[in-house]
């Protein structure tokens, strides 16, 4: 398939991760559908990337609700006719205060968005793949640090992304038989809005607080696109990329 055919969707793509994703493949040649829940990010980034506007859909939308979902994917279909990737990354954490006070509408956000908005955006996308011509595509997963260790005071962000996990292994099994290729990328401390406050210092398993390293989160942007442009032969199921020096592997 040529790389101006290939059409990808970017959850949370105006901040952060999902930035870093848009850029790299608009760069790459891709067309990029950006979804979120403020418009303004969104044309941000669109138009950093693709001035002209010519391989760029701005879509604001709550990915935790289920015709908000489906209104999503419609528009994308639209304008682009098909989805070779969808780039499962909104998410969203609860305050960082003990287990016990998380409120019922805290823990019920946080599942809302970074586990039942990636499944309702995961159905419509193999709802797509496996009914075009060529048949499949790429669904990446942000499962992050925490989808394998938590931080402290962390419970609800945690139980999410370890249930992404779940999800990952699933979607990549069953997306066999429709040439759906699945995989998950765990991201360390790159260094987005979200970052400052760990570069001011954050809680550490010993009760310490103290700043940790972070990493360009264009190297985020780049590893997402390499993972992209397989061939739908080929997945990536985890990759881990991290700030070297971060305490990831000695964590807790």
């Amino acid at each position: 398939m040529a790389d101006g055919n290939r059409v990808a969707l970017v959850t949370g793509g105006g901040t952060g991760v999902g930035r870093a994703a848009v850029l790299a493949l608009l760069k790459g040649g891709w067309s990029v559908a950006l979804a979120g829940r403020r418009k303004e990010p969104l044309e941000a980034v669109a138009k950093e990337g693709d001035p002209d506007g010519a391989r760029s859909l701005c879509v604001p939308a709550d990915i935790g609700e289920p015709t908000g979902v489906k209104a999503l994917f419609g528009a994308v279909t639209e304008r682009f006719g098909r989805l070779d990737l969808l780039f499962n990354n909104a998410g969203m954490g609860a305050p960082p205060v003990p287990l016990e006070d998380i409120t019922y509408e805290q823990w019920s956000a946080v599942v809302a968005v970074n586990l039942t908005g990636m499944f309702l955006c995961t159905q419509e996308a193999f709802r797509i793949m496996k009914d075009q011509t060529p048949r499949g595509g790429r669904i990446i997963n942000n499962g992050s640090i925490s989808a394998h260790a938590p931080r402290p005071l962390s419970a609800p962000y945690t139980a999410t992304k370890h249930g992404v996990t779940g999800l990952t292994r699933s979607a990549a099994l069953d997306g066999r038989a429709y040439d759906i290729a699945c995989g998950q990328i765990d991201i360390g401390n790159a260094d987005t809005e979200m970052a400052a406050k760990i570069k001011e210092g954050v809680a550490q398993a010993d009760g310490r607080t103290a700043p940790e390293p972070v990493m360009d989160a264009e190297h985020v942007g780049n590893a997402i696109r390499h993972m992209a442009e397989l061939p739908l032969d080929t997945n990536i199921l985890f990759m881990t990329i991290k700030a070297t020096k971060m305490p990831f592997e000695g964590r807790g």
